[in-house]
């Protein structure tokens, strides 16, 4: 070539292999001419289209149009594109006619279809008004024959009605009712007078129970006061050895001790104090071994009558907590109660929980035993107010029974694991607390009891974390929180995660927020993760690549040889196919 483009080759004399730098420009414009026309006709990314058909063809022609030697070739090759080309349009057309033929002919079957049943409609309506055109006119017969019946006598037939002597007999037997019903208002009271009765046996059943609650105080005054008495004729035995006034009122706190304030109420519901409750049951003195002997009996007897209820709740009372420990457990356990009645272990377990006072825990095996039964019964709110008042011996496996319960029960999930967060917090088992909460959706509590916690290590963390995944709580974890340095750093949380088959994709995802927060996020977290090498982070992107993934495996490797110094990381056959994702 003789022209200046001639002059600017570099690698040969042909004048049809273009490596000179006018053939670049030439190529560049090219694919900038495809681009900007691909842009402005909105051409798909992908799949058969005309405008880009035609863009290409221009192309094609410019391309010709430069070539010399090849311009024959060039031509073959184009009028070749353009048949297959053109070829494939027309099938295309012909799909759109196929296609047009057979929805219209669909459409005119589904008119078909809609013309039958629109007939069977009509056949079922005028069938269905035939039927009630037949049920009226029998109406309208048996209403006419209806009508004439109500002139006959009731109780006599057309002919009886007719007949004097049946008329006669008719008419005696009537009255005959008639003073039946007038014998039988005689011995009848009106309705005002059994009101008045039943008004005033109520007032005396009221007036009953207020003597009955009368009697109980004037009884716990009476013991008072006896016990008083008794103090005063020792003192006075003693020839006054104490002062007057010391011993009243240590009389006076040892009334308070035995008689308490609290309230409780009887098994008919009226409200007494302890000391009425357990005036006849608490055993002091010599005949102390006598009265715990009559209350087991009665306890006996009960159990071996059936009366499950009230034996439940005479071992629930029982003095100095005889009857509350795993013999009395068993022998409920052992015994069943009538069908669809509430099972005896059951009851002894509710008497127990709702009568023991606050604050008094039962012993651990107790506890657990109680919990288990009353959460098989579906009884949750009954735990939960033992767990509140402090009924029961906390301990991990209280916790972890409410727990269990809180996975197999979904309704009632997030009172138990609150529940089991309460005993978790009370045995100090920090990372069951962390769990329960994250499993309650508390994730920035967890978060803060672990960073606040001074015995909480990136093993725990960790531990939490795979026992409840969750990409919010990875991520409070590996980010810096006002100011303060994250609690795990991500290098380390990744590792681990993809060390884990089934925590791979937690992983994954953490990996995939750093890069879609923008370009330089994931720089920024590599750079300040103190806690790894570079080889770590390599391996990481090899795990990634492992698990194809290549867009993170070759973010990683961007940021680490883009910063200053750094070197091929490792040079077995591993950290050569690693570098292979850059220069890709």
């Amino acid at each position: 070539m003789s022209d200046p483009l001639n002059r600017s080759c570099s690698a040969t004399k042909n004048e049809d292999i273009w490596t000179c730098e006018g053939d670049e420009r030439f190529f560049q414009s090219l694919y900038e001419f495809i681009d900007h026309e691909t842009e402005n006709l909105q051409c798909p990314e992908e799949g058969p289209d005309e405008p880009r058909h035609f863009i290409y063809r221009s192309v094609f022609n410019k391309v010709i149009a430069r070539a010399t030697t090849y311009r024959r070739l060039l031509l073959t090759i184009k009028a070749g594109y353009d048949d297959i080309i053109t070829a494939l349009q027309m099938r295309k057309d012909e799909a759109r006619m196929t296609q047009r033929t057979v929805a219209a002919s669909t459409s005119h079957t589904k008119s078909l279809i809609t013309c039958q049943r629109r007939a069977a409609q009509l056949r079922e309506r005028i069938s269905t008004l035939q039927r009630e055109t037949a049920q009226l006119v029998e109406d309208m017969k048996t209403q006419k024959w209806s009508e004439e019946q109500s002139m006959w006598i009731p109780g006599l037939t057309v002919a009886e009605s007719e007949d004097p002597e049946a008329l006669d007999g008719h008419l005696k037997h009537l009255e005959a009712q008639r003073a039946a019903l007038r014998d039988r208002k005689s011995h009848c009271v009106p309705l005002e007078v059994k009101a008045e009765l039943d008004t005033k046996l109520q007032a005396a059943e009221c007036h009953r129970d207020q003597l009955s609650t009368e009697n109980n105080r004037l009884k716990v005054l009476y013991e008072r006061l006896r016990l008083v008495s008794d103090r005063l004729s020792s003192w006075e035995a003693k020839e006054q050895q104490v002062p007057l006034e010391e011993l009243l009122g240590s009389t006076r706190r040892d009334i308070r001790h035995t008689s308490g304030e609290t309230q409780t109420k009887d098994l008919q519901g009226q409200e007494v104090t302890d000391a009425e409750l357990f005036e006849d049951e608490e055993p002091t003195g010599v005949d102390e071994s006598k009265l715990l002997t009559d209350y087991l009996d009665r306890f006996i007897e009960l159990f071996d009558s059936s009366q499950y209820e009230e034996a439940a709740f005479l071992a629930a009372r029982s003095p100095r907590g005889v009857l509350r420990n795993l013999d009395t457990v068993e022998m409920f356990k052992g015994v069943k109660g009538p069908p669809g009645s509430v099972p005896p272990l059951l009851l002894f377990f509710q008497a127990l929980l709702m009568t023991v006072p606050a604050g008094d825990e039962l012993p651990a095996a107790l506890s657990l035993q109680a919990v288990h039964c009353v959460l098989q019964h579906g009884a949750v709110q009954l735990v939960s107010h033992a767990v509140t008042h402090n009924k029961l011996t906390f301990s991990e496996e209280l916790g972890d029974i409410l727990t269990e319960h809180a996975q197999k029960n979904p309704r009632v999930r997030d009172l138990c694991l609150a529940l089991a967060t309460v005993v978790y917090e009370a045995c100090r088992l920090e990372r069951k607390t962390a769990l329960s909460m994250c499993r309650r959706g508390l994730i920035h509590s967890a978060t803060e009891l672990m960073r606040d916690s001074k015995v909480f290590a990136a093993e725990d963390c960790m531990w939490v974390l795979c026992r409840s995944p969750s990409l919010s709580l990875l991520q409070l974890l590996t980010e810096p929180q006002r100011g303060q340095a994250a609690i795990l750093s991500a290098s380390g949380a990744c590792g681990t995660l993809l060390a884990d088959p089934q925590q791979q994709e937690l992983a994954l995802q953490l990996l995939d927020s750093f890069v879609s927060r923008g370009r330089g996020v994931l720089g920024e977290v590599i750079l300040e993760d103190c806690g790894s090498s570079p080889d770590v982070w390599a391996h990481m992107a090899s795990v990634c690549s492992e698990l194809n993934r290549a867009d993170l495996s070759q973010a990683i490797l961007s940021v680490l040889l883009n910063q200053s110094g750094t070197r091929v990381l490792s040079p077995d056959l591993e950290g050569a196919r690693l570098m292979e994702h850059i220069f890709l």
